[in-house]
């Protein structure tokens, strides 16, 4: 059964499944072990890796932060950051916001259909506080392909538990090959 659930769902989490199921986590760790399932970081970055390497051009993915787990380029995309210990300040665990552009500016980089992608200008707005061990999933959606100019449009969401914590809108210059309209 935990194989199928997670061949059904790759990005369930440990905790996830330890609900589910109606166990403690550290027997659904113990029973991935058992059954050479890896974790969720190691499947989300097989999955992504299988799914997107022959599809992502303006940048290798090992340089897109997070992990991209849907991409429709020139259109969509959509990665997850998992904020941990080195993201936050030491202080108050809150994470620094320079990792949440980065996340959103890659993706942005990522959407595009040309392997030339250079951040012209950005729009950003942080909304909420980010805290060390969140997860923040970014959705990338292209509004705009001016092939006269070579700018691509996009607009990026970032969202903990579907709460708004970052928004930005940002104009991408690419070479003006590869447009789709």
């Amino acid at each position: 059964m935990l194989v199928d659930t997670i061949a059904e769902n790759p990005f369930i989490t440990d905790e996830d499944l330890a609900e589910f199921f109606g166990v403690s986590i550290q027997t659904i760790r113990l029973d991935r072990l058992e059954l050479s399932i890896p974790e969720l970081r190691e499947r989300i970055k097989h999955v992504a890796e299988k799914r997107f390497e022959d599809e992502v051009r303006s940048l290798p993915l090992e340089e897109v932060i997070g992990e991209i787990i849907d991409i429709d380029l020139d259109s969509s995309a959509i990665s997850l950051l998992d904020i941990k210990k080195e993201h936050v300040f030491i202080r108050n665990k809150i994470a620094r916001g320079h990792h949440l552009f980065a996340q959103a500016n890659s993706l942005a980089v990522a959407v595009i259909n040309d392997e030339l992608a250079l951040t012209a200008k950005a729009n950003i707005q942080f909304t909420q506080s980010v805290k060390e061990e969140d997860r923040v999933i970014a959705k990338a959606k292209v509004t705009k392909i001016d092939e006269l100019t070579g700018r691509t449009f996009i607009e990026v969401n970032s969202y903990v538990n579907n709460e708004l914590v970052f928004k930005g809108d940002f104009e991408m210059y690419r070479s003006q090959k590869n447009t789709k309209g």
